[in-house]
């Protein structure tokens, strides 16, 4: 009796959430996003990607995140029960709940949370009752970044939507894990093709921190590793070169004469004055990836073409055989 009275409430907060998701925000003009637009930092979802955060072991003051969260539902009874997961670039995960009421943002700082670690965070919506990934495609969020180097920028998080209904076969009561499919049809495909659009000599001056991350795996036990990438890398004059580079589940590396190795050289290949771009991504196509870059310039202050900052990675093409196993349990908020 017990179960199916958890199963009976589990089945109508489902429902609740679907009626709710039926219809655009209230006052909000224009047309609703579609939830098969494919999965960017401009748009609301159902999970959350933020690409990195860092923090110092024993102080947050020259290195560490501050990660944002807002709930942009504004109808009655839409809180946002969200599972924050914390996947290493080793690949050992921790885990905590947020939940959000109806038009409310919240913030925190990784050296309060999870001090001394580098990685990503993938903020999933669950139900209230079970904890069940459901379709909530009310969530945006950001971080402000800081690492000791002194790089330094606002990412936006990317959103991947839930297009489909969420069943009580996907998850319901009894039920100790879930799998989310990024495929394009329960929620969006990924990125296959990762591209760096512009990227400056370091004779200039700049110091460009590259940051790709898998997407894929189990977030109870270990998300997915990159393994070995391929990568194109061009100059502005057209020319190419290419390269491989290999990581766990977060690769993050300054570009150098070290990182990709090239031949010639990055520095010999782009000189001073000169720019280029890149693109990396598995040969096969068969993994998905998410990153970013942040750029720091010590002249910055007194050059007027230096510039310090950062940005996602473009996404040129799409894996859509991704998926995440999460663990189910009731939040805890």
């Amino acid at each position: 009796m017990r179960t199916s009275r958890k199963l009976s409430h589990a089945l109508l907060a489902i429902f609740a959430l679907v009626v709710m998701s039926s219809f655009a925000l209230a006052a909000d003009p224009g047309t609703e996003y579609p939830a098969a637009s494919e999965a960017s930092d401009q748009k609301a979802g159902s999970v959350l990607f933020y690409n990195v955060y860092t923090s110092g072991a024993t102080s947050g003051t020259a290195e560490n995140t501050r990660v944002n969260i807002t709930n942009t539902n504004s109808r009655v009874g839409a809180d946002a029960y969200v599972h924050l997961y914390f996947v290493s670039a080793g690949c050992a995960i921790a885990d905590s709940y947020i939940c959000l009421t109806p038009n409310q943002t919240a913030s925190f700082l990784a050296s309060d949370v999870d001090p001394g670690v580098k990685g990503y965070i993938v903020a999933v919506a669950v139900d209230g009752v079970l904890g069940c990934p459901i379709n909530f495609n009310y969530l945006i969020g950001d971080e402000y970044v800081k690492f000791a180097s002194g790089h330094a920028a606002n990412l936006g998080a990317v959103a991947f939507s839930r297009i489909s209904t969420p069943t009580t076969e996907d998850c319901g009561a009894g039920s100790f894990t879930a799998v989310m499919n990024f495929n394009g049809m329960d929620y969006n495909c990924s990125a296959a093709v990762l591209a760096l659009d512009n990227v400056g000599s370091r004779a200039d001056g700049n110091d460009t921190m590259v940051i790709i991350n898998r997407v894929g795996g189990n977030l109870g036990i270990g998300a997915a590793t990159l393994g070995t990438l391929f990568g194109l890398l061009y100059d502005d004059a057209e020319n190419v070169l290419s390269f491989s580079v290999t990581g766990g589940c977060q690769l993050m590396s300054s570009l150098s004469n070290n990182f990709p190795r090239t031949t010639p050289r990055f520095e010999t290949f782009i000189p001073a004055g000169r720019t280029g771009w890149a693109k990396v991504y598995n040969q096969t196509g068969s993994i998905g990836i998410l990153g970013a870059a942040i750029n720091l310039n010590a002249n910055a202050a007194s050059s007027a073409g230096a510039f310090n900052g950062g940005h996602n990675l473009h996404h040129l093409t799409l894996n859509c055989t991704m998926s995440y196993t999460v663990p189910v349990f009731p939040p805890s908020c």
